[in-house]
């Protein structure tokens, strides 16, 4: 399959406005494309319109926001096959059950141009449960996104031995150049695939931590942000670990200080996510919220990470 020259792209398909595809719609929009939006529920235009516009100050401050881009160059479907039409390219971000995917590739896969490449924003479904609902599996990609996509930049990008090889090569260059993101490709599928598996493994043994009483919701997030968080918004835990060497390299950190990671792991908990200790965790993040509400903690989310982008962008 021949696909169209990635930084040519001008209009891209939305699938799904949720919190996610929002997301990704206020990117695509400010990248200068104009998006077309499926969403069956009555409030999803006026929610996504909404998202738009409080995204863009954070996209400009990005440097995001190409001359062309148009805020309002977005429209609007509850057919899914009329938002799937005359796209070269799909970002499908529906809810995660199978059956619903199914039942979305089925009505877009008709309206669709050969070349049109379909990315599914899945956290949890592996992809060759997703091709099942296709005629075409090797159109259908993984360009998992995290939270907020229109803001991080990591995309995951998968496919498997159904996927063309060169959809995968396009979405790269798609999303590395058209849309300013940093792509990884998972070469073996596994649940969660690589960054929430690094996320859960932190949130595991933060649980941990407050449930046997070593430190609070609020303190451990401190210790967060204010200590290896700092780190790894500029290098991996790999090459921060090999700079821990001194310049004598990873063998030697690892001949170091491998007993002590031996013992620490030996002694991180398994914590069960029983009503208990949700009541708890969530009074410890009601405690940290101090008064502010939703919109005012992610506005501050968004502004602080905006900061920390633009000091470590090009590094």
């Amino acid at each position: 399959m021949t696909y169209p020259d990635p930084n040519t792209i001008d209009r891209v398909g939305v699938i799904g406005a949720g919190t996610i595809g929002a997301s990704w719609t206020a990117l695509f929009l400010a990248r200068g494309m104009t998006v077309k939006v499926f969403d069956p529920s009555p409030e999803g235009e006026t929610m996504v319109r909404d998202y738009v516009a409080n995204a863009w100050d954070s996209l400009t401050k990005l440097g995001q926001v190409a001359e062309n881009a148009d805020p309002d160059a977005v429209s609007f479907y509850t057919d899914a096959a009329e938002a799937a039409r005359d796209v070269p390219f799909i970002q499908e971000s529906v809810p995660e059950k199978i059956e619903i995917k199914h039942d979305v590739y089925g009505q877009i896969e008709p309206a669709l141009a050969p070349e049109t490449i379909i990315a599914t924003s899945s956290s949890g479904l592996l992809i060759k449960e997703m091709q099942a609902g296709l005629k075409d599996p090797s159109r259908l990609i993984l360009a998992h996104p995290f939270n907020p996509p229109h803001l991080i930049p990591l995309v995951e990008l998968l496919g498997n031995e159904k996927t063309d090889p060169a959809a995968l090569d396009w979405a790269e260059g798609f999303f590395e150049d058209r849309c300013n993101k940093q792509t990884i490709r998972v070469l073996k599928e596994v649940p969660a695939h690589v960054a929430n598996r690094l996320q859960a493994a932190l949130w595991r043994e933060a649980i941990h931590l407050v449930l046997e009483g070593v430190a609070s919701v609020e303190d451990v997030d401190k210790a967060v942000v204010h200590g290896p968080g700092l780190r790894w918004a500029v290098m991996g835990p790999h090459m921060l670990f090999n700079l821990g060497s001194g310049g004598k390299g990873m063998e030697m950190f690892i001949e170091r200080f491998g007993p002590s990671f031996k013992t620490w792991w030996a002694s991180m908990g398994s914590p069960e996510l029983t009503p208990e200790a949700a009541k708890i965790i969530a009074d410890g993040c009601r405690d940290e919220e101090a008064g502010r509400d939703f919109q005012e903690l992610t506005a501050e989310r968004d502004r602080k990470l905006v900061a920390i982008m633009n000091g470590t962008q090009g590094n």
